[in-house]
C-alpha cells in the first residue's frame, strides 16, 4: 500500500521483530508512517533492529521482552505508554522459540516439549491481546494482526515435523475469529496473515517448483499485507485469515 495508514500517527507493536519476517513487517509499517515498537526476546537484537530502522529515518523503539509472560507484557505496555502512548496496531508475529525449533515427529516428541511451542504461539497472542486490546476498544480504533502459517491448513508430509507449531497457529486462527466478533463493535479489527513457504525457512528453496508463483515469499510480501490490514482501507475486514502463499494453496 503506497498511502499512509492514516492521517494520525499510529503506534505499532510487532512481536518477535528483531529479525526476519517481524523486522520486515515493522519496516513496512514504519514506511507507512507508523511509530514502530520492536519487541524481541533478545533485547540486544531488538535494539539492533530498532537502530537499523532509525538509520533509515524511521521512528523505532526497542523492548526486550518474553511475550509468553503476562507480567512481562504488562511491563512492556507501561514502557510503551511512557515513551509513545497506547498501542494502536498489534502484530503478533512471534512463533519460533528463541533457541530455535527442532523439527520432530509428534510421536517422537515428549510431552515436556509441547509447551514451549504452544506457549510461544498461543500464549503470546493471548497475553498481548489481553493487555493491549482494551485501550484500542476505549479509543474506538485498533488493529490486531496475527502472523500464522499455512501449516495449520494443510499437512506438510511426514518429514516436516511441525505438528505442534501447526497446532499453535491453528489455535490462533480460531481465537482471532472469535475475538473479532467480540471487538468489532468497538472499532477494532482482528485478522490473521497465513504465510506459505518463506525465504527465511532453511531448505525451503527445494520446494519452489511446487509454488505457482515460482519463488519463495519474502518479508516484504508479509509486510505489504500487514500494512493493508492495518490501514483505514481495511476497516471493514475482520475475522479473516489472509493467505500469502504464492498460490501453493488455494481456497
Amino acid at each position: 500500500m503506497s498511502a499512509d495508514i492514516s492521517s494520525t500517527v499510529r503506534v505499532a507493536l510487532v512481536t518477535g521483530a528483531g529479525q526476519g519476517m517481524g523486522l520486515g513487517i515493522a519496516r513496512k509499517l514504519a514506511q507507512a508512517g507508523c511509530r514502530v515498537v520492536i519487541n524481541d526476546y533478545d533485547a540486544v537484537r531488538a535494539k539492533s533492529a530498532a537502530e537499523q530502522l532509525k538509520s533509515e529515518g524511521f521512528d523505532a523503539y526497542a523492548i526486550g521482552c518474553d511475550v509468553t509472560s503476562y507480567d512481562a507484557v504488562l511491563k512492556m505496555k507501561q514502557a510503551i505508554a511512557e515513551h509513545w502512548g497506547n498501542v494502536d496496531i498489534l502484530v503478533n508475529n512471534v512463533g519460533i522459540p528463541h533457541d530455535g525449533m527442532q523439527r520432530k515427529a509428534f510421536l517422537e516428541m515428549p510431552p515436556n516439549e509441547w509447551d514451549r511451542l504452544l506457549d510461544i504461539n498461543i500464549k503470546s497472542a493471548l497475553n498481548c491481546c489481553s493487555v493491549f486490546a482494551g485501550d484500542m476498544c476505549a479509543k474506538g480504533w485498533g488493529r490486531i494482526i496475527s502472523i500464522v502459517s499455512e501449516s495449520w491448513r494443510s499437512g506438510s508430509g511426514a518429514a516436516a515435523g511441525v505438528s505442534l507449531y501447526a497446532a499453535g497457529k491453528g489455535a490462533v486462527v480460531g481465537f482471532s475469529r472469535q475475538l473479532s466478533s467480540e471487538l468489532a463493535g468497538a472499532g477494532v479489527t482482528v485478522n490473521c496473515i497465513s504465510l506459505g513457504l518463506m525465504d527465511n525457512v532453511p531448505g525451503a528453496e527445494r520446494a519452489i517448483r511446487a509454488i505457482p508463483m515460482g519463488r519463495l515469499g519474502t518479508a516484504n510480501d508479509a509486510g505489504h499485507c500487514a500494512v493493508f490490514l492495518a490501514s483505514e482501507d481495511a476497516g471493514w475486514i475482520t475475522g479473516q485469515c489472509i493467505p500469502v502463499n504464492g498460490g501453493v494453496l488455494v481456497s
